[in-house]
């Protein structure tokens, strides 16, 4: 009898066991699907952001709209297969979740599109294609060295919770160097015209973009943080918005739309890097110090780059993610706590000079499937168009 009552006990106590581990395993799988979901939806609003943001963004040039709508629907169409394809093959890194990797996924088309602005109008749309194909597999090692320590070079963790670094100012000093090699002398005296209705669309462009920042830096942050980093953004964004107006104004003696279009946005570049991390006042002084920065870039420092690099940067992308992307991941170093600014610099470092080498590299294999006969025209490519 006693030895039936042991057995008992045990098979009650093994079925004790086994029920609570299916709970857990349930429960953990009901997370799983719910932080999946909530990645899903923040995922949506960045393919607005890429779509409608970049998109309508990049029309301020008068009559190149329909190539600028166009190649941004290319750029991201062939960006987000190409990353998964890489990703599939484990090229350079393991494995992740479907919308995880979308979403990485969709960084890498960000970066891509920022890219694509520093050259814009100057490529026939097929090239676009060619630079997509090749600018993907460069990012993916740029993220790979540095965010995976691929090549065993790295002592720590960088902190870029948002993409300034990886995304921002990789993609604006790969354009840049992309513009180095796509930039000709006829190009450079070419003016880039825009009016009333270019500049009304890029300001939707640049609001779409606004509204869903915080859905970018948060994309990938833990459910805990994400209320803290909703926040951030917008203080930065609110920030960056406000002086870009009084900068402006205070250089140019009236508002310029570009600036209000461009250089408010420089907030939430700026503190991707930390949109975790910083205290709300933190916020505040990095979408400032970004603002001012972006603004002052578009108002003086651009012509003056235009000539002195022989290179012209279309959409000013140095200075609305370029510039601010380098501030953002600078501000780091005084904000997180126990991050190692030794490494966290050298993550700066790579990213720019891999961004200017692989930028050159691809421009010039670009320029090599042909040259437009005029710049910001969409007459050359598309019916019924505006001569």
């Amino acid at each position: 009898m006693k030895t039936f009552n042991r057995v008992l006990m045990l098979t009650g106590i093994l079925l004790l066991v086994s029920v609570i581990q299916t709970y857990a395993q349930a429960e953990q799988s009901f997370q799983s699907s719910v932080l999946e979901v909530q990645q899903y939806n923040r995922s949506i609003h960045i393919m607005a952001m890429l779509l409608l943001g970049f998109g309508f963004l990049m029309v301020f040039v008068k009559k190149y709209g329909r190539s600028a709508l166009t190649a941004t629907m290319l750029l991201v169409s062939i960006s987000i297969p190409l990353y998964f394809i890489l990703c599939d093959f484990e090229v350079f890194s393991e494995k992740k979740g479907e919308i995880e990797t979308l979403i990485l996924a969709e960084f890498a088309a960000a970066s891509l599109l920022i890219t694509a602005g520093a050259i814009l109008g100057r490529v026939k749309m097929y090239q676009y294609l060619i630079l997509g194909a090749m600018f993907i597999p460069f990012y993916m090692i740029n993220e790979w060295v540095i965010l995976e320590d691929g090549i065993g070079i790295m002592t720590g963790q960088i902190a870029d919770t948002g993409g300034s670094i990886i995304i921002h100012a990789f993609g604006a000093f790969f354009g840049l160097g992309a513009a180095l090699s796509l930039t000709s002398k006829r190009e450079l005296e070419t003016p880039i015209e825009a009016d009333a209705t270019s500049d009304r669309y890029s300001m939707l462009g640049s609001m779409v973009l606004w509204v869903f920042w915080p859905s970018f830096c948060a994309a990938l942050v833990p459910p805990e943080l994400i209320p803290h980093t909703v926040v951030n953004v917008f203080l930065a964004l609110c920030a960056s918005t406000i002086i870009t107006y009084i900068v402006s104004v205070l250089i140019r003696g009236k508002i310029n739309i570009a600036d209000i279009a461009n250089a408010a946005l420089a907030g939430g570049v700026a503190i991707g890097s930390t949109c975790d991390h910083a205290s709300h006042k933190e916020a505040l002084v990095i979408g400032v110090l970004a603002g001012a920065i972006s603004t002052i870039g578009f108002a003086i420092i651009q012509k003056r780059q235009s000539k002195f690099l022989k290179a012209v940067d279309t959409c000013g992308v140095t200075n609305l993610h370029g510039l601010p992307g380098l501030l953002g991941g600078l501000a780091a170093i005084p904000i997180v706590n126990g991050l190692d600014a030794g490494t966290q610099l050298l993550g700066i470092v790579i990213t720019l000079v891999a961004a200017i080498i692989f930028g050159i590299t691809s421009g010039f294999v670009v320029s090599l499937f042909g040259h437009r006969k005029e710049a910001y025209l969409d007459a050359e490519e598309f019916e019924d168009a505006e001569e």
